[in-house]
């Protein structure tokens, strides 16, 4: 088995020709309007939709962070296509875009992998997912050097969440180095636009408020709806054992904001989660 990851979705998600990616991208996060950002992001919430539909959402999260350095970003995406129980590291090697391949933080990956927690080096996995490669294009246009640590989140609840954030906490504290979490979640499904915006306001608000009980409560029951509902919980846990204690939504919106067609929407929204505001 080949330790290069090849991008599975170049193409249909986004486009596969460099030149056009990297025009689009540039164009995404020259329209995001993001203020003045925290000055010590420690995680970013990001759509996972193709980029037509989701591109100018993400670019606001990726404009937000982009002044700021990593060793390694951290992205924990939800698998939609493998089922399997825990969550599954790529645990060497190099995931491969348009743009050129990303090389994996192994040591990282085998001290998660050896932590005897819930998070397994699996490969197999990985290879058809989207949602954890449309974050890459974005990453590879604002960080020129940077290592990566790809988790996909598979049959999981919220002690396996709270185990993997102990994990990634305690790694990355001992590293010494400069880590990025992403997480990659889209929210509601196929609701009609108005019903979307109100389930989508019950997960923005727990975002908002740094909210962790209420968002593992209420994505629960679906009263909040996320696809990457355990990324996005794992990713808030891990930040605020991190010291992130701050948080600031930074652009919702929905297919229907683009498509024209409010019958059965999917929401997106970005953020930050930061330990100092300014």
């Amino acid at each position: 088995m080949t330790n290069i990851r090849e991008p599975a979705v170049s193409g249909m998600f986004y486009p596969d020709n460099p030149a056009t990616l990297k025009r689009d991208i540039a164009n995404y996060l020259k329209s995001a309007d993001v203020g003045t950002p925290p000055s010590d992001i420690r995680a970013v919430i990001s759509p996972h939709a193709g980029y037509v539909y989701s591109g100018q959402v993400a670019a606001c999260g990726y404009k937000a962070v982009s002044a700021q350095t990593f060793d390694t970003v951290i992205v924990i995406a939800p698998s939609h296509r493998a089922y399997f129980q825990g969550i599954a590291v790529w645990d060497e090697g190099a995931f491969r875009t348009p743009l050129g391949d990303i090389a994996i933080d192994a040591a990282s990956a085998a001290e998660l992998a050896g932590a005897g927690g819930p998070i397994r080096a699996n490969r197999e996995v990985h290879k058809g997912e989207h949602s954890l490669e449309v974050q890459l294009p974005f990453l590879q246009c604002i960080y020129k050097d940077f290592l990566l640590l790809p988790l996909l989140v598979g049959a999981a609840d919220e002690g396996i969440y709270e185990e993997a954030a102990g994990v990634i906490e305690h790694v990355i504290s001992a590293s010494g180095k400069r880590f990025l979490i992403v997480a990659s979640t889209d929210l509601s499904h196929y609701y009609p636009y108005d019903a979307a915006v109100k389930i989508d306001a019950v997960t923005i608000g727990h975002l908002k408020n740094f909210d962790i009980a209420g968002m593992v409560r209420d994505t629960r029951t679906e009263k909040a709806q996320a696809c990457g509902a355990g990324p996005m919980i794992t990713a808030m846990m891990a930040a605020a054992r991190l010291g992130a204690h701050g948080s600031s939504i930074l652009k919702y919106a929905n297919s229907g904001d683009v498509s024209g067609d409010r019958s059965g929407v999917v929401g997106y929204v970005s953020a930050v989660l930061f330990k100092n505001k300014t």
